[in-house]
């Protein structure tokens, strides 16, 4: 997956982008006149408080070969690598960056169920997100005051959140409103309240604000200007990812990928068209990046990428159509870390035109098929983000970058040396602040124990049949998303009655009184049997992961 937006190329997602404005990819690539929106830079100190790495250069060199070293060092001269020191100015400045001082996108304001709550995390703060019986999104830490207890198994009872262990219900403020094994008439104790946070619905997005010291800084809630346009459209998913969310934006950043790990995904990847890119960065602030990218082979098509604390990546190209008309594309990626090797993804893509194929295809074949391009890229992001938490090393010693393709990433991973320090934990570019307590427990990743054993796994959770695991895609997608719950609901019933229909064909045939009308019954049967299998593709589409066959090329 990576960023780009240009109409006539592959990009991360892009099987779904393209067909969500493939009416208007030719009238890009023709257009007379391509826009190039300014960086609108509000220019902030540069500051790093992380630890500088001093000796990873010896203990990563001693493992390279003499002939590598040598081999490296020419290419570096050549120009090909990206240089490995760092912005050692910015590490010398004074500055404060503060995690929590921060709005996190939570989920899709449309896709929070009216009749369940929702586990969410931020690092490593768990949350309940749920509507009140006025319908008004409240949030809560993920723990009853009473015993510790998961909030988010409980249940919404009169409007109320439940503790599903012994009943004690709060209401949206947070306040303890009912506890049933108090004695009649006695009071419930002021300290008996959940702990809340501040939620904003913005443009369709749920924002929490972290802060636990300052009120809610509204100057800092994300707007973005082409999703307030008149006619803009956008398709928006929810995926959960087994890999941190440094890693899942690395890899949206990183557009030379695309031709060869998502080769065929649809008829715009093809391996042939990988090749060098040219970045040419225009802003740098203690809160981020942005720049413009392109491909050496249309370098008239510069897309617009900028990344802004603490989570969101935006690529953008506008231009003028051959009827003078503006036009724009956007995909947004919302980042959101969700703890030790887990992270959370809101997925917009949004246009001016709106692609006749997409309004024919359905939704669900929209969303398998994102699916599938995460799946294609999920075995190398965690093995990456394992080998980041064994070695313990910042990213120069272990990454090779190329000019003509990792600018991006490794722009991401500076900023990290300078905003890391204020984050739980992190992985910067020379500098680094591992996670304090491994996150496994007894051999266990953080939270599955809890999460498998849980009686309310996930919202459109069935039983054992998807456990809660976020390399399932029905955990990573299908619970996130109202419509394709609704799809396997619909495609099972389907399924189950046209088997039923089958079976009864046949058995009427075999009691039919003519040669004709078992012949009649026996093909009603044979195209039932068909619907029922064709059903079941459907099911499996939409809640199966994807297999990378092998190929000799």
């Amino acid at each position: 997956m990576g960023p780009s937006m240009t109409p006539t190329s592959t990009v991360p997602l892009a099987p779904l982008l393209l067909r969500l404005s493939a009416a208007a990819a030719a009238a890009a690539a023709a257009a007379p006149r391509l826009k190039n929106p300014a960086a609108t830079a509000a220019a902030g100190a540069v500051h790093v408080h992380g630890v500088r790495w001093a000796g990873g250069g010896a203990r990563s060199r001693r493992r390279r070969c003499r002939a590598a070293v040598v081999e490296e060092a020419g290419a570096r001269e050549d120009g090909v690598l990206l240089p490995k020191e760092g912005d050692d100015a910015a590490a010398a400045a004074a500055g404060r960056y503060d995690w929590k001082e921060e709005w996190y996108p939570l989920y899709l304001a449309k896709e929070v169920p009216d009749d369940a709550a929702l586990p969410l995390t931020v690092f490593d703060r768990q949350l309940v997100l749920w509507r009140d019986g006025d319908g008004v999104l409240r949030c809560h830490q993920d723990r009853c005051p009473h015993r510790l207890a998961k909030l988010s198994e409980g249940q919404i009872v009169d409007g109320r959140l439940e503790c599903l262990y012994h009943g004690w219900q709060f209401d949206g403020e947070g306040k303890c409103v009912k506890i049933p094994q108090l004695p009649e008439g006695a009071k419930i104790p002021r300290s008996a309240c959940a702990r809340t946070y501040e939620v904003r619905d913005s443009q369709g997005v749920v924002w929490v604000w972290m802060s636990d010291a300052n009120p809610p800084d509204e100057r800092k809630l994300p707007w973005f200007e082409p999703y307030a346009r008149a006619g803009f459209t956008d398709l928006s998913t929810v995926h959960e990812l087994p890999y941190d969310h440094s890693i899942l934006l690395e890899n949206l950043m990183d557009p030379a990928h695309v031709p060869i790990s998502h080769d065929r995904t649809d008829w715009t990847a093809k391996r042939e068209d990988a090749q060098a890119l040219f970045f040419d960065v225009t802003e740098r602030t203690a809160r981020g990046f942005a720049g413009y990218w392109g491909r050496t082979r249309t370098p008239h098509l510069r897309n617009l990428l900028r990344f802004e604390a603490p989570c969101v990546l935006t690529n953008t190209l506008e231009y003028t159509d051959k009827d003078g008309r503006d036009q724009c594309f956007s995909a947004q990626f919302l980042c959101r870390p969700a703890g030790q090797g887990k992270s959370m993804l809101v997925v917009r893509f949004g246009s001016t035109v709106r692609s006749p194929i997409a309004k024919v295809l359905p939704a669900w074949y929209l969303h398998q098929n994102a699916c599938k391009v995460f799946e294609q890229d999920m075995g190398f992001l965690s093995s990456q983000n394992e080998v980041l938490l064994r070695e313990k090393l910042p990213t120069r010693e272990l990454y090779l970058n190329l000019r003509s393709s990792d600018t991006w990433v490794a722009e991401y991973r500076k900023w990290m040396d300078r905003a890391g320090h204020g984050m739980p934990y992190y992985f910067g570019h020379s500098s680094l602040a591992p996670p304090p307590v491994p996150a496994v427990v007894e051999q266990a990743p953080a939270g599955a124990v809890a999460g498998i054993s849980a009686s309310f796994p996930a919202k459109g959770g069935v039983g054992t049949v998807h456990a809660p695991n976020p390399t399932n895609r029905y955990f990573r997608h299908v619970v996130h998303c109202k419509g394709c719950r609704a799809s396997v609901n619909k495609y099972t019933s389907w399924k189950n009655a046209f088997a039923v229909l089958a079976a009864a064909a046949v058995a009427a045939s075999i009691l039919a009184a003519t040669r004709q009308w078992k012949a009649i019954l026996l093909a009603a049967s044979a195209v039932l049997a068909a619907a029922s299998y064709a059903c079941d593709a459907v099911l499996s589409l939409i809640t199966t992961n994807f297999i990378r066959t092998h190929r000799r090329l």
